[in-house]
C-alpha cells in the first residue's frame, strides 16, 4: 500500500511539475498539455461523468465529431443523436434510414459536423445531411449482402471513406461521386472459396493508402490502396502483408473483432475470446501466411499482449488512449472498462460501464475524455473529474479470474465439439463404406446399414447447404 500510494505521489508531482514547467515558460503550451493529458494521474482521476439517456436499444457506436464538442450515436433502434455531452443534452434526433441496427456512425471532417455516414446490420451504407432548421435527409450510396459493422474514414478528408461487411467486401466511397468502387472480396488463406467476414477496417494515420482489415480468421490483412488505382488484377485479393500472434497461426477457433493504428502506425487487434495484441510493423508475416515457413514464425518478436478483460459475447472495439497513446482501452463481458499501460501490458484501470457487455470505446480527438456504450440503453461519458485517485476495484482479481476461467470453459467446449464432429464424420464414413460393401453384395436395405456399434446419421449436403457452408465460419458445424 505504501508503495501505492508513493508512486501515486510520484505521479501527482510529475503532473504539477509540467504545469509548473508551462507556466514559467520553459515548456509549450501545447507540448505541456500533452504530457499532462498522457500523465498517469490524470488516467487515475477517470470516472464517469454522466450517462445520456434517449436510445430505445442497446448503443452499437459512438463517436466524436472532429472538434470533440459533439458525441454521435447509433443503436438497435436504427435512430442517429447527436449530444451536447458537455450539458448532457440531445442537440437532435433523426431516423438513419436503416431498416435494422446501426452498427457505426461518423461525421466526416471539414464538413462543418453537417455530414454524417452511417452503416448497419441492413447491410446499407448511407449519408445523412444535416441542413438548417434541424431538417435532416438521408440517402444509399452503398450496400452489402450482409451486415456492415465497420467504416473507416480517409484521414482529413470530408469524401472518402471505405466500409467493410460480412459479405467480405471492401468498398471505397467518394461522395463527389455517384457510386461506390467495389474493391475486392477477402477469400481465406486456406480455402480461396471461402470469404471471410469483416468485421473491422482501419487506415494507418501516417499513410492513408494503407489499410487493414479483419474478420472471421485470424489474420489481419494490409492492403496498398495504389495498388487498385494501378488496377492490377493478378493481385486483387493479395494483402502487402499479414499479422497474427504466432501461438494462433492456421488457428480455427478465434477471429478478430476490432483493429485500430497508432499514430506510431502500430496495429493494435483484438480477438475473440483471446486477448488484446499489439503489432509493430516488422511483425509482419508477409504476403501469404499460410505458405510462410515455421522457421520464419520463430524469428519474429511476439506483439504485446494486454489480458484481463473477456471478448466473446459480441463484437467489441479496442481503442489507443491518450495524446500518445500511452494507454490501450477496451470493453469486457464483464461490463467493465479496461485500461492498460501500452508498454508493458500493465492493467491501470478497470471501470464500471455497463451492467452487461461494454462494446464501444471511444476516445476524445483533443482531451483526455472518453464515451462508451454497449447493451444498455444508455452513452457513459468519462472524464479525469474524480476528488482522488482511483486504485483497481477490489474485485478485480475475482472478475479477471472469472473473465478466464469462462475462456477456459468455452474452450473446452469448443475442442469437445472439433472432437464430437471428428467421430460424426467418422461413422460417416464407416456407414457409406457399409453401403457400397452392401451395394456390391446385390443386398441393399436400410436394417444392413446399421450395427451394435454403429448409428445411422444424416448430414445435410445438399447444393443450397453445400454454399452455404463452404462460405460459413470455420468453427460452426451443423449436424441434423
Amino acid at each position: 500500500m505504501a508503495a501505492a500510494v508513493e508512486a501515486a505521489g510520484g505521479r501527482k508531482a510529475s503532473c504539477f511539475f509540467e504545469i509548473g514547467r508551462r507556466e514559467i515558460g520553459s515548456s509549450f503550451p501545447r507540448a505541456s498539455s500533452r504530457r499532462i493529458s498522457g500523465s498517469e494521474h490524470i488516467l487515475m482521476r477517470m470516472t464517469q461523468y454522466g450517462k445520456l439517456h434517449g436510445h430505445d436499444g442497446c448503443v452499437n457506436t459512438v463517436s466524436f465529431n472532429p472538434a470533440g464538442d459533439l458525441l454521435v450515436s447509433g443503436s438497435d433502434d436504427t435512430n442517429i443523436i447527436l449530444w451536447d455531452w458537455l450539458a448532457k443534452t440531445k442537440r437532435l434526433v433523426y431516423p438513419s434510414g436503416h431498416h435494422e441496427n446501426v452498427f457505426h456512425a461518423r461525421v466526416m471532417p471539414f464538413t462543418d459536423d453537417s455530414t454524417i455516414v452511417t452503416v448497419a446490420a441492413d447491410g446499407q451504407v448511407r449519408v445523412g445531411q444535416l441542413k438548417e432548421g434541424g431538417e435532416v435527409t438521408t440517402r444509399l450510396v452503398g450496400e452489402h449482402d450482409s451486415r456492415v459493422h465497420k467504416m473507416a474514414i480517409e484521414p482529413g478528408s470530408p469524401y472518402i471513406f471505405y466500409s467493410c461487411g460480412e459479405d467480405g467486401l471492401v468498398q471505397h466511397f467518394d461522395l463527389r461521386g455517384d457510386s461506390a468502387t467495389k474493391l475486392f472480396t477477402c477469400y481465406s488463406s486456406l480455402n480461396d472459396r471461402r470469404r471471410i467476414r469483416l468485421n473491422s477496417i482501419a487506415i494507418d494515420p501516417q499513410n492513408p493508402y494503407y489499410f487493414s482489415i479483419g474478420g472471421s480468421d485470424v489474420y489481419v490483412r494490409l492492403y496498398d490502396m495504389r495498388r487498385f488505382q494501378l488496377d492490377d488484377s493478378r493481385n486483387i485479393n493479395q494483402p502487402v502483408d499479414t499479422f497474427c500472434p504466432k501461438h494462433l497461426v492456421k488457428c480455427g477457433k478465434v477471429h478478430i473483432t476490432s483493429i485500430a493504428y497508432s499514430f506510431a502506425r502500430e496495429i493494435l487487434v483484438s480477438y475473440n475470446d483471446e486477448l488484446v495484441y499489439l503489432f509493430q510493423s516488422n511483425m509482419g508475416l508477409g504476403p501469404n501466411p499460410v505458405a510462410a515457413q515455421p522457421e520464419c514464425f520463430d524469428m519474429l518478436d511476439q506483439p504485446q499482449a494486454y489480458s484481463g478483460h473477456r471478448n466473446y459475447r459480441t463484437i467489441k472495439g479496442v481503442s489507443f488512449f491518450g495524446p500518445n497513446d500511452e494507454y490501450v482501452v477496451s470493453g469486457s463481458d464483464c461490463g467493465n472498462v479496461f485500461i492498460w499501460r501500452k508498454k508493458g501490458g500493465e492493467l491501470m484501470r478497470m471501470m464500471n460501464g455497463d451492467e452487461s457487455v461494454v462494446n464501444c470505446i471511444e476516445p476524445h480527438p483533443h482531451f483526455p475524455f472518453m464515451a462508451t456504450s454497449g447493451i444498455d440503453k444508455t452513452v457513459k461519458v468519462w472524464t479525469p473529474s474524480a476528488k482522488k485517485v482511483m486504485s483497481l476495484p477490489k474485485n478485480a482479481k475475482k472478475i479477471i479470474a472469472s473473465n478466464e476461467r469462462g475462456r477456459e470453459v468455452d474452450a473446452s467446449r469448443a475442442e469437445a465439439e472439433v472432437t464430437l464432429t471428428t467421430d460424426v464424420m467418422r461413422h460417416v464414413l464407416r456407414l457409406h463404406r457399409r453401403q457400397s460393401e452392401l451395394h456390391r453384395e446385390n443386398a441393399p436395405g436400410a436394417a444392413d446399414f446399421a450395427s451394435d456399434d454403429d448409428e445411422a446419421f444424416y448430414i445435410g449436403f445438399g447444393n443450397a447447404e453445400r454454399d452455404e457452408r463452404e462460405n460459413s465460419d470455420p468453427r460452426e458445424c451443423i449436424v441434423t
